[in-house]
């Protein structure tokens, strides 16, 4: 069977089940959670803030392991309870750590959108340019300069788990462009290393090797690759052997339980005080050692094993060179696989700043995942709100069985499709083919389809009499795309930056790329928002790190501290005025916000309202 995971309340989770408990629909439960510090919540809203603290880290519901097999020798359900999932696939009713005690073995057999975006590339790059890919030429792909460049350069959206901003952030620091330092690179980034402050002094002492003294010679002997800082599991077992005497069986045992929930049990604190004991055995003065127990006991938020870090910088060169010489194909696959950091919009948008011509879903194009053809990326059907998945694969098959559509006559001739499905292809300009403004072609499909009547496409005996009547003269607004893309895709196929109220803002903008030379000044900048990570203060204050796009489409850095935060929050998606003073530390540039403003966009003069997003 499959193991069970506890699922427990915690973050937004808690906001939207007591917000439901409430009756509060989701829109409302959406809005507290995009933005809690606004003051038009709804007025249940500090209600559910007060409650939901009470939940954090009750049980919620079982959920499946992400690909833990447990195997017995005896039936299982002589052991436990079975629960058929929705999946179609048995739980236990034991988790891996109860499945553990018990003397279960768990088997992790996991999948990895990583693993698919470089497998569906190599694919459609065969398919587009002919040409094969040889990925698994590891070596040769490292070396390659072009590839390091890249990875220097921390151009890595869509690579797999170096396209974070913190990620780009650590890469620009380290000045990373070799694999080395990427493995490195890779446990670096984890809440282990960078909780406890050692990410920042690894960084320092990279660049200079000779600005500090190691904890302990013992640090030089065991952890001299990585100037005495522990980053990977395996440093924890050498230290804790070398310095503090315990046994290696000891030592694994204090590297697994440093990841999960059991850093917080009994033999966690039994391990603290043998650790201790040790290091008076050995002289250790006691603010060395608890300095060394700190940094050890900062791993337990899930720190890696030297092992898969190393094989992850693997699959990140890999994605590499993907990106480096075939980025059309490349960000097809990554947006087809839906696994990213980012939302689909951010790899459609990088896709375009690597050439493409983004095309919206068309009948005689699109599949229902997103393709390419030579350098037009046309989106997938699947892409489009409220479009049937069926209705997709039915276009797809019978233009590959009839060749293509020729008029909205002859769609309808040939598929089966309610008005409401037809209308939003026509709106989304799946239709363009013909070359009809999309409002006539809605006139047309009034004439072709009746809502209230109903009947098979089944193709025409003799051909179809061409449709003869007249039809108002009707124009299309220069935004009306762009406000039908947000609505049915969740965002515009053209510069967002070109749906602002007032362009004249954009004037007063500083560019990402001329951060640098700004150095210590205050400066202003606009910036389309792409996410946001909150975290806390030690002191539990509120505050957060923004990753915005300038109007070149260039990726910026903002930190929000907590006094501004509060004062200035982030609203959600849309475009800011943001102005801060500009931080570049090891050549990587950062605005320190002290104001920001949401900015009116456009309005959809055929609704009258404000354009979304």
């Amino acid at each position: 069977a499959l193991l069970a995971t506890y699922a427990t309340f915690k973050g937004r989770s808690i906001i939207r089940e007591v917000g439901k408990v409430y009756g509060l629909p989701k829109s409302e439960i959406d809005r507290i959670i995009a933005d809690p510090d606004a003051s038009d919540l709804h007025p249940l809203a500090t209600e559910i803030f007060a409650v939901a603290p009470k939940l954090h880290g009750l049980p919620s519901h079982l959920g499946i392991h992400a690909g833990g097999v447990v195997i017995s020798k005896r039936p299982l359900t002589e052991y436990t309870a079975l629960r058929l999932m929705p999946k179609g696939v048995a739980i236990t009713h034991f988790d891996m750590y109860h499945g553990e005690d018990w003397g279960f073995h768990k088997y992790d057999i996991l999948s990895q959108r990583g693993l698919g975006h470089i497998k569906d590339a190599v694919r459609i790059i065969q398919q587009n340019q002919g040409q094969g890919v040889d990925i698994h030429a590891v070596d040769t792909i490292m070396a390659d300069p072009r590839v390091r460049a890249q990875l220097r350069s921390a151009h890595c959206i869509g690579c797999f788990y170096v396209e974070s901003p913190a990620m780009r952030q650590l890469l620009t620091k380290l000045r990373c462009d070799n694999y080395v330092q990427l493995v490195a690179a890779s446990s670096i980034i984890r809440p282990g290393v960078s909780s406890s402050g050692m990410m920042a002094e690894y960084i320092r002492r990279h660049h200079d090797p000779t600005c500090f003294t190691y904890l302990h010679p013992l640090f030089e002997q065991e952890l001299g690759e990585t100037y005495g800082v522990m980053v990977y599991q395996e440093d924890v077992m050498k230290i804790a052997n070398a310095f503090a005497g315990l046994p290696l069986d000891e030592c694994d045992v204090l590297r697994r339980i440093m990841s999960g929930k059991k850093a917080k049990g009994d033999t966690f604190e039994r391990l603290r005080t043998k650790f201790f004991a040790g290091c008076e055995e050995r002289g250790h003065a006691t603010t060395l050692a608890q300095e060394v127990w700190r940094q050890i006991s900062s791993f337990a938020g899930y720190s890696f094993c030297k092992a898969h870090s190393a094989s992850y910088a693997v699959e990140s060169f890999q994605s590499l060179y993907l990106k480096t010489y075939f980025p059309l194909e490349f960000m097809v696959a990554v947006i087809n696989n839906f696994g990213g950091f980012y939302r689909t919009e951010y790899y459609v948008h990088e896709a375009r700043m690597a050439g493409a011509e983004i095309a919206p879903p068309c009948v005689n194009h699109s599949g229902y995942l997103t393709n390419i053809e030579g350098q037009t990326v046309y989106l997938g059907f699947v892409h489009l709100h409220g479009l049937a998945k069926e209705l997709a694969h039915r276009i797809v098959r019978n233009r590959e069985g009839h060749g293509p559509f020729t008029s909205l006559e002859d769609f309808t001739d040939r598929i089966n499709i309610h008005p409401d499905q037809l209308d939003t292809l026509i709106r989304i300009g799946a239709f363009r083919f013909t070359e009809v403004n999309k409002y006539e072609l809605a006139w047309r499909k009034n004439a072709l389809l009746q809502p209230d009547q109903s009947f098979e496409a089944s193709g025409q005996l003799f051909g179809s009499t061409p449709l003869d009547f007249a039809i108002p003269q009707l124009e299309m607004g220069r935004y009306d795309q762009a406000f039908d893309e947000i609505e049915l895709l969740g965002f515009p196929l053209c510069s967002p930056f070109s749906l602002l109220a007032d362009p004249s803002e954009l004037c007063a903008g500083v560019l990402a790329q001329e951060m640098a030379t700004h150095a210590g000044n205050r400066i202003t900048m606009i910036g389309y928002y792409v996410c946001r990570k909150p975290t806390r203060t030690k002191h539990g204050d509120l505050m957060a790190f923004g990753c915005w796009l300038d109007e070149a489409g260039h990726y910026f850095d903002t930190v929000h501290f907590p006094p501004v935060l509060k004062k200035y929050p982030i609203h959600g998606k849309g475009i800011y005025r943001i102005s801060g003073r500009v931080m570049v530390e090891f050549d990587f540039a950062t605005l320190e916000v002290f104001d920001c403003a949401l900015l009116p966009l456009l309005r959809d003069e055929r609704y009258g309202e404000e354009t979304k997003g």
